[in-house]
């Protein structure tokens, strides 16, 4: 029987994150400004067999450390360059974190370990983030790792566990820099303030561990400071202290705004971990048994706290804040698997997960006409999620939290299905450079050189990536002698004529993104 339970369990971890994190994972283009943009960054390096210094169209491109990179390097290496293979490295180390998790609760916390990691599989701020090429899925899985290899050791006492945390921490200073060291040792200092013992601190920094961080970390650091003399500058005085003290990169947000980002990269869990919080912090002054709880509680006070700090706020930030409330909700559930939830609780949790559903039917509106249509458009897409809320609810009042990880996969799983449905083309279509550069190809068979004029940086750096050529933008004066084609935003024909200095030739436009096609020939 515990043979036939564990192959279940492995096929569940292996079939919920698979379909999460890899299925369609093509089918839209690469969206924003850094996902071809690292992408691109990651083609140039594997194309100059360069491993120390990032470029993009040529320029060294010294905002990032190399470990998107570099795995984006090797998936390019096997699979060929494609915007799948470039999302592939986030979409492994999202699985390997899920495992993480699973192998953590069995190890630790044994009982409700594949619920935990399945939980952390499906929340919404993992699904999002491994299937973005980006550095943000990355620094959460690593930093993540690191903190749980952590606290296993300070359990077992066992010095292969510390020395993991610091092989992690040192693959987290190499995904996104500092802020992984900074964040860790500040939630390793408060937990032994609150343990009353900063002799853990004293025995947490081994030298054999620290040996290991500097041998992993620092070679790439001191590589890319001989050959870019720059690099100090751009990379720890600017994207670094200024992005955490000023506004130079153009993101504020409220103090506050984290907080329902992290309920939302929750989702559809939401409502249990806030519930798991509450109970958690409620029980520090009467237990000092339940130190898992405390850790975790720190955890995501210092990611949420430190981030909300800076002046810079984007969502990825807090990325490293879910997986320690996934873990402290498998253990609040663990803890009480025998009771029925609140009926106030599991009616909110019914909604939560209701409204995923009901979102995935409408996502063309909202993706199209950023709007949410009433009448008899939603009849239908209503109907089915108050069912899923009814469902839902009935269940969890019926059987509990036994129950939960069942009732609330499955709608998560056909909110995933409807999305890559539903919006996966009108997504495409809407928000990535994929469909432009596919239109422009047919009028551009020869691949001649393309420029961009008044278009946002999503289409320019969506541009460089499929077209993989330098896009010089018109409106900063770069304009190409040779014949070439420029994207510009629609109803500028004049503005583009009078940039170029020539005759140009309308050739079409992309209604979509409101983007219209030129001919220019050369001089």
């Amino acid at each position: 029987m515990n043979n036939r339970f564990r192959i279940t369990d492995w096929l569940l971890l292996l079939a919920v994150p698979s379909f999460f994190f890899f299925w369609k994972l093509a089918l839209f283009g690469l969206i924003g400004a850094d996902e071809p943009r690292y992408a691109q960054v990651a083609r140039e390096m594997l194309a100059r067999h360069d491993w120390i210094t990032p470029t993009l169209g040529g320029t060294p491109w010294l905002e990032k450390p190399p470990l998107y990179y570099w795995q984006a390097m090797l998936t390019y290496r096997i699979f060929g360059v494609s915007d799948w293979a470039a999302r592939l490295p986030s979409a492994f180390d999202a699985f390997l974190l899920v495992l993480a998790v699973y192998w953590f609760l069995r190890r630790f916390r044994p009982g409700f370990e594949v619920d935990g990691a399945l939980m952390l599989a499906t929340a919404a701020g993992m699904l999002g983030y491994a299937r973005a090429a980006s550095m943000d899925m990355a620094l959460a899985a690593t930093f993540s790792i690191a903190m749980l290899a952590w606290f296993a050791w300070f359990e077992s006492a066992n010095h292969r566990y510390l020395a993991a945390f610091y092989a992690f921490l040192a693959l987290a200073m190499l995904a996104k820099g500092p802020v992984a060291p900074f964040l860790a040792a500040a939630i390793i200092v408060i937990f032994a303030t609150l343990h009353r013992s900063l002799q853990i601190v004293r025995k947490a920094l081994w030298p054999g561990g620290i040996v290991l961080f500097c041998a992993i970390a620092l070679p790439w650091y001191v590589l890319v400071q001989l050959r870019n003399p720059q690099f100090f500058h751009n990379f720890i005085v600017e994207h670094n202290l200024a992005r955490f003290g000023t506004n130079l990169y153009h993101h504020p947000e409220s103090f506050w705004y984290y907080i329902p980002v992290s309920l939302l990269g929750w989702l559809p869990w939401a409502v249990f971990v806030l519930v798991a919080l509450v109970w958690t912090i409620r029980r520090f002054r009467d237990s000092d048994s339940d130190t898992l709880g405390k850790f975790l509680v720190i955890w995501i006070a210092v990611v949420v706290v430190f981030f909300s700090i800076s002046r810079s706020k984007l969502p990825g930030y807090v990325l490293p804040a879910l997986p320690p409330g996934v873990v402290l909700l498998a253990e609040y559930v663990r803890k009480r698997i025998a009771q029925r939830p609140h009926p106030i609780v599991a009616a909110l949790h019914a909604l939560a997960a209701a409204s995923l559903v009901f979102c995935a039917l409408i996502i063309q509106y909202i993706l199209l006409q950023h709007r949410v249509p009433w009448g008899s458009t939603v009849a239908v897409p209503l109907c089915v999620a108050f069912a899923t809320a009814m469902g839902v609810f009935v269940l969890l009042l019926k059987d509990g939290y036994r129950i939960l990880r069942l009732v609330t996969l499955v709608p998560g799983v056909l909110t995933l299905a409807l999305v890559l449905r539903f919006g996966g083309i009108a997504l495409d279509n809407a928000l990535s450079s994929r469909p432009v550069w596919i239109t422009l190809s047919k009028f551009n068979p020869d691949h001649l050189p393309i420029a961009v004029f008044l278009v946002p940086r999503e289409t320019e750096y969506g541009l460089q990536f499929y077209a993989d050529q330098k896009v010089p933008r018109y409106e900063l004066g770069f304009v190409p002698d040779q014949e070439h084609f420029v994207v510009a935003a629609e109803g500028y024909p004049k503005g583009v004529a009078k940039a170029a200095g020539r005759k140009v030739v309308y050739l079409g436009n992309f209604p979509a993104q409101k983007l219209d096609y030129f001919y220019v020939p050369g001089r």
